[in-house]
């Protein structure tokens, strides 16, 4: 039996688990939002851009560019994703909770169909070569930063309903 053939359990075991934390960190994200009204989801709490609606929306161009661009190589244009972290906080008026979630869904559901027949030591080349592994640590560390973002701005708003 080859090294490779002697480790593929704990890859295959390390692909689960890191698919399931991926998506344990995309639901927390996702739920900050749950039961808020789109002025909650707006509100903004800090001197920055980030708002917990806004958070959602830098995610799904996290995902984009991280698991999209890089795997495909397309341009941010042509995924018609913001041309910067920064300016995937940016609100516009017609966004609302529905349907940032909806956009947040539809990337992670193409980010998984991207990466299904990919396994973590192959090699991208979108944003620059890297093994698939690399950018699935970087999400990780992504999502997990602005869940905590998001936990603080969602214990403030609901703390600011029971002041009213």
């Amino acid at each position: 039996m080859s090294r490779s053939e002697a480790s593929q359990p704990w890859t295959d075991e390390m692909r689960m688990r890191l698919d399931e934390l991926l998506d344990e960190h995309r639901a927390m994200l996702r739920g900050c939002l749950d039961g808020l009204t789109e002025e909650e989801g707006r509100r903004s709490l800090v001197p920055s851009r980030t708002t917990l609606l806004g958070l959602v929306k830098h995610v799904t161009y996290v995902e984009q560019v991280w698991f999209n661009q890089a795997l495909t190589g397309r341009s941010l244009r042509d995924l018609g994703a913001p041309s910067s972290p920064d300016r995937s906080f940016i609100l516009r008026g017609s966004d609302s909770i529905e349907g940032v979630v909806a956009a947040y869904d539809a990337a992670c559901a193409e980010s998984r169909q991207l990466v299904a027949d990919l396994a973590l030591d192959d090699e991208v080349t979108g944003r620059g070569q890297r093994a698939l592994w690399a950018i699935y640590a970087h999400m990780l560390r992504e999502l997990a930063q602005h869940c905590g973002h998001a936990d603080i701005l969602r214990e403030q708003i609901l703390a600011a309903r029971g002041a009213d």
